[in-house]
């Protein structure tokens, strides 16, 4: 059935269980009738509201974590854009009619995001399941005192079960720590190439899922020459930074050995197939010569650079491109493609953090690229990299982690 005509509103009403939705802030837009019977508050007593006004902590339990345990949830699914269950709540509820008495009441909660065609989070599906009477409930003939001991069980394991997805967040927020402490150590810093300086960033993505997988490099070659490359491999977190610094250090040696990108990049190939984690790994490398005033370049699978020309046009290098390290069971030569430059270009390269969205064509996120880079075709090499970055986010924040060079010719 298609979806014009459908009655959205009188859907969410129909909806089975507790619904409510919420703003990003944790403002109640709109709940169901079932939320409202069962929590015991009209329309007018939600909509517009804080929710943790509307229904705080128990003030005389120094115990209770229900508030504490749904924020920490609902920031979550804001934060990541994905969806949150979690384990069985008690979370009390005052009486309306008898200000200062408290119900005591049990839940099981689920939040999930709502996103708009960027990816950003604009509300959150706020759906509970009550179980207070089956914890209290007692059993009919022939349960004995089991019963009671059951639900306790229950109870017990569901707050475990939460303290092990506390322990497992923590754990994965020092990995991010560890992993990008480690990417910092491994990627070299700014510096001068010789008479010419790049202006180079790393942003790690905010999940620690999707961290670390990225770098850049920058080689002097004989003669007034340089080597610019960028690689993106396809793991995440403390293996994927293992990776990236035996590819990066590899291809930097690569490329002062070899008579070319392209043969720089069969030589990485090669080796990445001895490297647990390397396959897929996309990378790109340029060699640019200012006395000819050239750019060779050859890419594995990699975004195509970018040449900003003086006038403001935007020139993608993407006539050398072949599939990601180890795609092919066989070695075969990789291509390069030449193309001149003028004094007062800019080259940059970059990794897809910097351009992919989520349901949105890759020539979206180049075309944005490019607007950004004319936008900005007189700023100074580190301003350019700061507009990119600040311009190109994601509104929800950077899904993926990102490399950026900027390099004026």
């Amino acid at each position: 059935m298609a979806g014009a005509g459908i009655d959205y509103s009188g859907v969410f009403q129909a909806l089975p269980g507790m619904v409510a939705l919420l703003t990003p802030r944790l403002v109640f837009v709109d709940a169901n009738e079932d939320y409202l019977s069962n929590s015991g508050r009209s329309r007018e007593q939600l909509v517009g509201r804080y929710l943790f006004d509307v229904f705080p902590d128990r003030p005389d339990d120094r115990a209770a974590t229900g508030m504490r345990n749904l924020e920490a949830s609902l920031r979550r699914v804001v934060e990541s854009g994905e969806r949150d269950a979690m384990a069985l709540q008690r979370y009390d509820v005052e009486s309306l009619d008898r200000p200062g008495v408290w119900h005591e009441r049990y839940w099981s909660p689920v939040n999930a995001p709502v996103l708009d065609e960027d990816g950003t989070v604009v509300l959150v599906v706020h759906r509970v399941e009550e179980v207070t009477e089956l914890i209290r409930a007692r059993g009919g003939p022939g349960t004995g005192d089991r019963t009671p001991v059951m639900q306790a069980e229950l109870y017990t394991r569901a707050r475990e079960l939460q303290e092990v997805n506390d322990r497992l967040r923590r754990a994965h927020a020092r990995e991010r720590e560890v992993a990008v402490a480690l990417q910092d150590a491994l990627l070299p810093s700014p510096h001068q190439v010789g008479p010419h300086h790049a202006a180079v960033r790393y942003r790690p993505a905010t999940s620690a899922l999707n961290v670390c997988g990225d770098w850049y490099d920058l080689v002097a070659l004989t003669g007034d020459r340089m080597a610019v490359a960028v690689g993106d491999v396809v793991g995440h977190g403390l293996s994927a930074a293992c990776v990236m610094g035996q590819l990066r250090s590899a291809l930097s040696a690569a490329s002062r050995a070899s008579s070319g990108p392209a043969r720089a990049l069969e030589v990485l190939g090669l080796y990445a197939r001895s490297v647990d984690g390397a396959e897929s790994t996309t990378a790109v490398t340029a060699w640019i010569d200012w006395e000819a005033h050239a750019i060779t370049y050859s890419s594995a699978g990699h975004l195509p650079p970018a040449l900003l020309r003086g006038d403001g046009r935007v020139d993608f290098l993407d006539r050398a491109t072949d599939p990601p390290l180890g795609a092919r069971p066989e070695h075969v030569a990789r291509p390069e493609a030449t193309t001149d430059f003028a004094a007062g270009d800019t080259l940059v390269l970059y990794t897809d953090g910097l351009v992919e969205r989520r349901v949105e064509d890759i020539d979206v996120g180049l075309g944005r690229l490019a607007a950004a880079l004319t936008h900005h075709r007189e700023a100074e090499p580190e301003a350019l990299a700061d507009a990119l970055l600040s311009e190109l986010a994601p509104p929800g924040g950077a899904t993926d982690d990102t490399a950026l060079v900027i390099l004026p010719l």
